[in-house]
């Protein structure tokens, strides 16, 4: 059967993902893959250059999306299908180009977890992500911004004349355009998917990229790859090699086995070929295979523990099967960020679809046989020398092809780049087209040197941090706004005291303040100045309540800037303060589930314990609760003895 593409309407119950935070995110991610100094010294030395390379200092200029809920109203998705008879891959360009189910037709047997709903959760970098099918993360440490963004996709000819599916996007925290190519050769059992990271600027840019494919869990499952020992990361922030399959008395292939959840970065075996699979009971599953550049290969599992288990409902719906993800990357550990040259780039090719070897060996105890015997499945199913040639015949005759007819649209932030920069990327087209409302002041800015005032009252828009963007506004027009945008600019290059002086500089003459004062309370907040930040932070709100109108806009800005202003509040003893923002708050606010945990943290620094307790008796979720956070049990430890109840139970380490 020739192979097919056709649009596609996926219908799901689905929360709406609903405004983005207004806030710049000044702040650092709160990562948990972060180490420390005893444990690099102890790493390989590429390891511990590249874990120490770049470092994010904040998410600008990506805003944080932390205004989705938990209510999931059926809805249809914008799908794209591509068919050959053998394979059915589902994507959605809309939601990071995600691929959402990947069907073995001859078996009917579906390849990978497959979430039955779109529920948002804080796991991104920025906020929103979802779990199931395979992603594309790039960027930096962690699940990409891009999880919930829309990507652009057009047909292309693939290098065997079908149709091909690209996607790309401008990834706007190292600001590198990539591409991911989708293609079904004829018959094959095997989807190919060509990936290509540029660096169009004058400068080295660090570069993250792992693949993450969810596959079905049960406690037959077992995941292999062609490694003798692993770099162990839990939740305790410590990084140790172990021995594969077992440590500490329990087979660690097997996800179940883990009972807090953890990565498990595989040390691949240098003269091995690339490749992980995840078999069950029977020996069937899947298998991820793909040239030398993505050398580096990963188990996450979630762990058999309350936490684990809590998570993964969390992530779907009672009575969905779990899931355990295994991962591709550049580097050996996802704490790494890989150089990439000056006008360079990096590009690679995977292949992912069914394998089928004897249960007997790859569940067997001898390691080395099971893994032998995955190994051989996987030569016999695809040659590493086919999928070599693919790669060539991509990167020579199809990766710089223009595309054809456009299946989705992505941001207009590449538009702008390009525009503004003259990059010439062949294969990865930013049409001045797709420029939005939120590039329009920008292209103002570089076309005239001066930041267009706002033609109505709103929250500050999205900020702009390149060095060209930042030297633009160094040199356009000091009014309150440039200075504003001047200032977050500074502050994402490092120069704080700068970034303080130019806030400081606008205040002065802002009529809006709360945006202003806003960012110099987190300055005070990380230069250890807990009493002026909540200064500033009370301050801020009162102005915000005053200057607020209607709207959804308005509405994410006092959710964002009130649970700021109260955690530092109460942070620093201002009790009354606290009480202040809260009586101020939109009712509605109020019983969303953040502010029910900081009423519950308020009541209790009150004296109120027994309300306290009520709330929590009462029952509330906090959408955007942050994996690895530990606020719900913190508090409760400090309310009752008693045991967390499971509903709250969220924590990923003993």
């Amino acid at each position: 059967m020739a192979t097919t593409v056709r649009r596609a309407q996926l219908t799901l119950p689905a929360a709406p993902l609903g405004p983005d935070n207004p806030l710049p995110a000044l702040r650092a991610p709160d990562g948990v893959h972060a180490l420390d100094e005893r444990t690099r010294r102890e790493l390989p030395r590429d390891t511990a250059r590249q874990a120490g390379y770049e470092p994010l200092r904040s998410l600008l200029p990506v805003r944080v999306r932390d205004g989705y809920g938990r209510e999931r109203p059926e809805r249809e998705l914008e799908a794209v299908v591509i068919e050959n008879g053998r394979l059915r891959v589902t994507v959605l360009p809309g939601l990071g180009g995600r691929i959402h189910s990947l069907v073995h037709l001859p078996t009917g047997r579906e390849l990978l977890y497959r979430n039955p709903v779109f529920q948002p959760a804080n796991l991104a970098l920025n906020g929103a992500w979802y779990s199931g099918g395979i992603e594309w993360n790039i960027g930096a440490t962690g699940h990409t911004t891009l999880a919930c963004s829309p990507l652009h996709a057009a047909l292309v000819p693939a290098p065997d004349g079908a149709a091909m599916v690209r996607l790309w996007e401008w990834e706007r925290l190292r600001d590198l355009p990539f591409q991911v190519d989708l293609w079904l050769p004829e018959d094959s059992d095997f989807l190919y998917v060509g990936v290509r990271v540029r660096n169009p600027h004058e400068r080295p840019a660090p570069v993250y990229w792992w693949s993450n494919t969810a596959v079905p869990e049960s406690p037959g499952t077992r995941i292999l790859a062609p490694a003798d020992e692993a770099w162990h990361y839990g939740y305790e922030r410590n990084l140790r090699r172990i021995p594969v399959p077992a440590w500490q008395e329990a087979d660690r292939t097997y996800p179940l086995n883990s009972s807090h959840p953890a990565d498990f970065f595989y040390e691949v075996q240098d003269t091995a070929r690339p490749w992980i699979a995840a078999l069950g009971p029977d020996g069937h599953g899947l298998a991820q295979a793909s040239t030398g550049r993505l050398r580096g290969r990963k188990l996450f599992a979630w762990g058999a523990g309350a936490g684990g288990r809590r998570w993964q409902e969390w992530l779907t719906e009672p009575g969905t099967g779990g899931y355990a993800e295994i991962q591709a990357g550049l580097a050996r550990t996802q704490l790494e960020h890989v150089r990439l040259d000056a006008g360079a780039e990096f590009s690679w090719l995977e292949a992912y679809g069914p394998l089928e070897a004897d249960p007997a060996a790859v569940h067997g105890s001898d390691w080395a046989a099971a893994r032998g015997a995955a190994s051989a499945a996987l030569d016999e199913a695809l040659p590493a020398a086919v999928l070599d040639a693919a790669y060539e015949a991509w990167r020579r005759g199809a990766a710089d092809t223009e595309p054809g007819e456009r299946l989705a649209a992505g941001s207009g932030w590449g538009a702008l780049e390009v525009l503004c920069g003259g990059h010439e990327l062949p294969g990865t087209p930013f049409e001045e087209a797709t420029l939005e409302e939120e590039q329009a002041p920008w292209l103002d800015l570089w076309r005239s040197g001066v930041l267009p005032a706002p033609r109505k009252v709103a929250p500050p828009g999205p900020a702009l941090v390149a060095p060209h963007w930042r030297d633009m506004l160094e040199t356009a027009p000091a009014d309150p706004l440039t200075e504003y945008h001047l200032g977050v600019a500074q502050w994402h290059a490092g120069d704080v005291a700068q970034a303080v002086r130019s806030w400081e500089r606008g205040l002065a003459l802002a009529p809006s303040r709360w945006p202003l004062l806003r960012c110099l309370a987190v300055a005070d907040t990380l230069a250890g100045a807990p009493e002026r930040a909540a200064d500033r932070y009370a301050e801020a709100f009162d102005d915000l309540a005053a200057e607020s109108r209607g709207g959804e806009a308005w509405t994410a800005a006092e959710a964002a800037l009130g649970g700021e202003a109260m955690t530092a509040l109460l942070a620093a003893g201002r009790l009354a303060a606290a009480r202040g923002v809260w009586d101020r708050l939109r009712p509605a606010l109020r019983e969303r589930g953040r502010f029910r945990l900081l009423a519950a943290g308020l009541l209790a620094a009150e004296g109120h314990v027994g309300a306290a307790l009520r709330l929590f008796e009462e029952g509330f979720e906090i959408p955007d609760l942050r994996e690895g956070e530990d606020s719900l049990t913190e508090l409760w430890s400090t309310l009752t003895t008693r045991r967390l109840p499971p509903a709250y139970d969220f924590r990923m380490h003993p």
